[in-house]
C-alpha cells in the first residue's frame, strides 16, 4: 500500500465502526473504497462482520507490506484500550506486561490530576520517569538523608524518582495536569505501591506513638486508603513558600526541562535526547523526544542496550520491526499508543499523516545509544558492502557517515 492511500485510509477513520456485511455496502470512504485485506494476486475481500474503524486505523495489519514475514508477537497497545480508574482528584490507566505481553522490562501509566488533585504520598520498588503532557504540577520528594525537594513542572518537563524514593504529585491551577509515567519493570502495577495512608492503617497505635514520641491516643483517625489514592486537597502556595523549617533542601534535582534543550535538527524533524549525561539522577531511564514532519522517517536503526518503550504524543505513523531469521512485522501507531521494540531488533518509524508525528523513545538504561543502518554501511569498506548487497552506485554514494536520526520524505 502506498503512502498516499495509507494516509487517506487513516484520515477516514471517523466514518467507520463495527459493521456487518450489509452495513459495509454503505460505509464508503471519500473515494468510494472500502479497505480490503488484499493486494494484487493475494488475499480477498472481507464481507464482514468487521470493525471498519479499526481496519482503517491499522492499514499495515489489514494489508501488511510484502516485506513482512513470520510470527512476531504484538508490539503495540493503546491506552484507549486500558482500564480507566476514576478517583475524586483525577484518573489513571496503565499499560504493563499484563496488557502488552512482550513488554517485560518497562511499563507505563497515564495519569490526570485535576487542580488540587494529589497523587498520595508513596513510593515504588521501580524507578519512576515522567513526561508532562498538559498543565502544571508540583512534585515533592525526600532523599535518604531527610533532605527535601519541591518543584513545579509544566509541559515537556521531566521528573525522575529512583526506586524507593518517597514522593508526591499535585495538579496546579488553573486546570491541573496530565502526564506519562514510565517504570523500569514490566510487571509494575500502579495499584500495588507503598502508600502512606495504607501503612498508617496497618501500624498499631502504640507503635506509632512510640515512633513519633506522642501519646498513642492521638492516632486511629487515619482516613481510609480508598479516600486517598487520588484525592482533592487545597492548592499549595507559591513555590518559595514550601521551604521546610529545620530541614535542608536536597542538592539533587529530580526534575529536568527537556524542552529547553537545543534539539538536533534535520530536514526531516527534530530530536531531543535526555539521559544521565544531562539529567544525572536518571540512572535507569534514558529517553528521546522525536518529532517527524509529514513523510519523515526515524531512520532505520537499532538499540543495543535495552528494549524500547515508546509513546505517541500526537500524529500517526507506521513502525516496521525486524527480528532476524527473516521475521518482520509492521504496526500502525497514533496518539496514545504504546509501541515496544525488544533489544537489538532493527526498526523504523515513518510519519504517515498530514501533520507532525511526535513520540517518546524510552529505555531502561542510563544512556541513549543507537546504531544507524545508513552509518554502519557508510563506515564499512564499500567493496565489502557491495559484496553483500550488490547495490546501485547511486545508493553507495548517498550513504552518510554521520547519523541523520530523522530523514525527510
Amino acid at each position: 500500500m502506498d503512502s498516499i492511500s495509507r494516509r487517506h485510509m487513516l484520515a477516514a477513520t471517523a466514518t467507520g465502526g463495527l459493521l456487518t456485511s450489509v452495513g459495509l455496502a454503505h460505509a464508503q470512504t471519500a473515494d468510494g473504497a472500502i479497505p480490503q485485506p488484499q493486494r494484487p494476486g493475494h488475499g480477498g475481500t472481507d464481507p464482514g462482520p468487521r470493525n471498519l474503524m479499526r481496519d482503517r486505523q491499522n492499514p499495515d495489519l489489514l494489508v501488511p507490506p510484502s516485506t513482512d514475514h513470520g510470527t512476531l508477537p504484538n508490539l503495540r497497545f493503546s491506552f484507549s484500550d486500558a482500564h480507566m480508574r476514576l478517583e475524586p482528584g483525577g484518573w489513571t490507566r496503565q499499560v504493563t506486561q499484563r496488557e502488552l505481553g512482550i513488554a517485560k522490562s518497562m511499563a507505563g501509566v497515564n495519569m490526570r490530576l485535576n487542580a488540587g488533585g494529589v497523587r498520595e504520598l508513596h513510593w515504588h520498588k521501580a524507578s519512576e520517569w515522567a513526561y508532562m503532557l498538559y498543565g502544571k504540577a508540583r512534585v515533592t520528594a525526600v532523599d535518604s538523608e531527610g533532605r527535601y525537594f519541591v518543584d513545579d513542572v509544566g509541559v515537556g518537563d521531566l521528573w525522575f524518582f529512583p526506586g524507593g524514593t518517597p514522593h508526591s504529585i499535585q495538579g496546579l491551577g488553573p486546570d491541573g495536569c496530565e502526564f506519562l509515567l514510565v517504570f523500569d519493570d514490566g510487571d509494575f502495577d500502579e495499584d500495588n505501591t507503598f502508600l502512606l495512608n495504607d501503612w498508617f492503617k496497618h501500624i498499631p497505635a502504640d507503635v506509632l506513638g512510640k515512633n513519633f514520641g506522642v501519646p498513642a491516643s492521638l492516632f486511629g483517625h487515619t482516613p481510609d486508603e480508598s479516600e486517598r489514592y487520588i484525592f482533592l486537597a487545597p492548592l499549595p502556595g507559591p513555590l518559595g513558600s514550601e521551604a521546610i523549617s529545620g530541614a535542608k533542601a536536597s542538592e539533587t534535582s529530580y526534575t529536568w526541562r527537556m524542552m529547553e534543550q537545543v534539539p538536533i535538527k534535520t530536514k526531516g524533524g527534530t530530536v531531543r535526547i535526555t539521559d544521565s549525561r544531562l539529567f544525572p539522577i536518571s540512572t535507569t531511564t534514558a529517553a528521546a523526544l522525536v518529532e517527524l514532519e509529514p513523510g519523515g522517517l526515524r531512520e532505520v536503526h537499532w538499540h543495543p542496550n535495552g528494549d524500547e518503550w515508546l509513546y505517541v504524543i500526537e500524529g500517526q505513523a507506521r513502525m516496521g520491526v525486524f527480528a532476524g531469521q527473516g521475521q518482520a512485522r509492521t504496526f500502525d501507531l497514533q496518539a496514545g499508543d504504546v509501541g515496544y521494540v525488544p533489544v537489538a531488533m532493527g526498526h523504523y518509524l515513518e510519519n504517515t499523516g498530514s501533520t507532525n508525528f511526535r513520540f517518546l523513545e524510552t529505555f531502561k538504561s542510563d544512556r541513549f545509544i543507537d546504531f544507524s543502518l545508513d552509518t554502519w554501511m557508510a563506515a564499512t569498506p564499500p567493496g565489502l558492502v557491495q559484496a553483500h548487497l550488490k547495490l546501485d552506485p547511486k545508493v553507495m554514494s548517498a550513504l552518510r557517515t554521520n547519523k541523520a536520526l530523522v530523514v525527510p520524505e
